[in-house]
């Protein structure tokens, strides 16, 4: 059993036996919270995620530490490798909470009870999850940092509290609220499984409780209690599909059809008092909105009509700077599409060398920075001159890796993209750290799929201003349609209907859409649909030891559509034999 500390004070030495516990705690639970995963597909690695981001701020304050760093600058570290070592959605949430915890710890004063200062640490730490957040979902980590939050302050109101009651009582609700999970959303009640990031979660409270009293509480498992199997849809499902949203994937709807005209990014001086209202003010004209940041600064980002209206709330908040503005222009993405075969189409002889020389000018230069999930596709991407980072489900880059990707590239202008929902939260806090603190002039494009990070460079053209060039990028990976080909690894439920082990799934746009028996029927019947949209190029990328499955594919695609011109590459990509798109 280990001892509680002989001082209840949140000092140096227990920051350092925390990080220590949660780290090894993570460790022990990370396989077990990768599995839970309502998706059919492994791709879950949440519990990776949130290890690697609290390992990466213990490293930063043991660093810290041994230097001499008193408990300020320590804590500093801390805050600033969690950030820089946040991977994935869950990752980057994490970082956001760790970092409030560390300033309120920082800031406080010999006068202050230590219960109110966790407990209102706490709280500062449930304010910036949900902040970063600009869709929060219930039934998350979200909702278990708010029980635990709320809980904490309940118990702090008293006067005979200590630090370690606050805890106490804030891993309890959080265990509690873990339970309840299943209970508000419909994708983890069919799964049988508790929300992955709220299980992080309370293990590192519970790593924080065991430090405060030496006990070792009784983690909440999922129930994985048994589902009753609905009828087997007949092949696949009808109409558009709509798949089954995952809850750890908490990133806004960028770029979607529908929406609003105009991406808006500014940093802003603000007073943290003013940045509420701001954030009223901007959820009221559009969507897809981010406000991260802190201690006056902080990056803003927003889809809207009104760009005007969405600076002049950023001017009532405080003072905007490096404003950006860019237009979803759909017309460009139209005559792009009528223009197959054109330079910088990856993988074409005698275009590779122009990308390269031209993304290597130096500091006024300008690069790509894009997220491989394949060891083909890395040769495509590099072969068009981009800077590479290795990625992909179970290994997704951290802000730090991908900052450091930014800085290496040597580029004074950046165009990020990060091929993965689960990894645009981490590459937009890298551009913005590489934004503030070294000038550099950074965008992300929101890619969701390798295909599309495909596609936005095939248009990458060093040689226009830079707006332009991110607006055309922008608009072709918007009007790239995707879908893939995988297998399903467990039973789930998704909106084609209920999945067991060894079906054949067809994802379309992100949702699983067609459930089959043999991977060319489903890889022809997805490609039917993203073609019946309309196009003249569709993207074949083979996975693992799949080639002759896309060879297949493609040879269907001429057949019955001869009219589209059809690329094939081999991606290397595990877990999706086939990855598509049209253009």
């Amino acid at each position: 059993m280990e001892q509680s500390p002989a001082s209840d004070r949140i000092e140096l030495a227990v920051v350092l036996r925390f990080v220590d516990i949660a780290t090894d705690a993570l460790a022990e639970a990370r396989e077990e919270i990768d599995t839970l995963n309502v998706y059919p597909v492994p791709d879950g690695d949440t519990g990776t995620n949130m290890y690697l981001t609290v390992s990466a701020a213990r490293e930063a304050v043991r660093t810290a530490a041994e230097q001499g760093a008193d408990r300020e600058r320590a804590l500093a570290a801390f805050a600033r490798g969690a950030l820089l070592g946040a991977r994935g959605n869950s990752g980057v949430i994490l970082s956001e909470m760790l970092g409030a915890i560390a300033r309120r710890i920082a800031r406080s004063t010999p006068e202050e009870r230590n219960a109110q200062v966790m407990s209102e640490a706490l709280h500062e730490a449930t304010e910036a999850s949900y902040r970063a957040v600009g869709q929060p979902v219930e039934g998350t980590m979200l909702t278990v940092a708010r029980a635990a939050s709320d809980a904490a302050r309940d118990r702090a109101r008293h006067d005979d509290v200590r630090a370690r009651d606050v805890f106490t009582s804030a891993a309890a609700a959080a265990r509690e609220a873990l339970a309840r999970t299943p209970e508000q959303l419909e994708a983890l009640r069919h799964a049988g499984v508790v929300d992955a990031g709220g299980r992080g979660l309370s293990v590192i409270l519970d790593a924080a409780e065991t430090v405060l009293t030496g006990r070792r509480p009784s983690p909440v498992t999922s129930p994985r209690r048994p589902v009753t199997t609905p009828a087997r849809a007949s092949g696949t499902a009808s109409g558009t599909a709509s798949g089954t949203a995952s809850p750890d994937s908490l990133e806004p709807h960028d770029l979607a059809p529908d929406g609003p005209s105009y991406e808006v990014m500014y940093l802003l001086d603000a007073d943290d008092d003013h940045v509420d209202r701001l954030r009223v003010r901007l959820a009221a004209l559009g969507d897809s909105l981010v406000v991260v940041g802190g201690e006056g600064l902080w990056n803003v980002h927003v889809h809207v009509d009104d760009v005007g209206a969405a600076i002049e709330a950023g001017i009532e908040a405080g003072r905007p700077h490096r404003v950006r503005v860019t237009h979803f222009a759909e017309q460009l993405a139209a005559r792009r599409a009528a223009e197959p075969g054109q330079p910088g189409q990856p993988g074409q002889p005698g275009q590779a060398g122009q990308a390269g020389q031209a993304g290597q000018a130096g500091p006024s230069g300008r690069r790509v920075v894009v997220v491989s999930a394949g060891a083909g596709l890395t040769r495509l991407f590099e072969d068009a001159g981009a800077v590479v980072v290795a990625g992909g489900p179970g290994r997704r880059p951290s802000t730090g890796e991908l900052l450091d990707a930014i800085v290496a590239s040597g580029a004074r202008e950046v165009v990020v993209l990060p091929n993965d929902p689960d990894s645009v939260r981490a590459a937009r806090i890298a551009a913005g750290t590489a934004e503030t603190d070294l000038g550099l002039r950074v965008v992300v494009i929101p890619t969701q799929a390798q295909v599309q990070g495909l596609a936005a460079l095939a248009v990458h053209e060093p040689g226009r201003s830079f707006d332009l060039d991110v607006l055309e990028m922008t608009a072709t990976a918007r009007h790239a349609r995707h879908g893939a080909v995988t297998v399903a690894a467990r039973n789930a439920l998704t909106m084609a209907g209920w999945c067991e082990p060894g079906d054949v799934l067809g994802v379309i746009e992100g949702d699983f859409a067609v459930i089959g028996a043999d991977q060319h029927d489903v890889a022809t019947t997805v490609l039917q649909r993203l073609v019946a949209g309309g196009g003249e190029l569709v993207t074949i990328v083979a996975g693992e030891g799949a080639r002759d499955l896309a060879d297949r594919a493609a040879a269907w695609t001429e057949e019955h559509h001869p009219t589209v011109e059809v690329v094939v590459y081999d991606g290397g990509q595990d877990r999706y034999p086939l990855l598509l798109s049209v253009e």
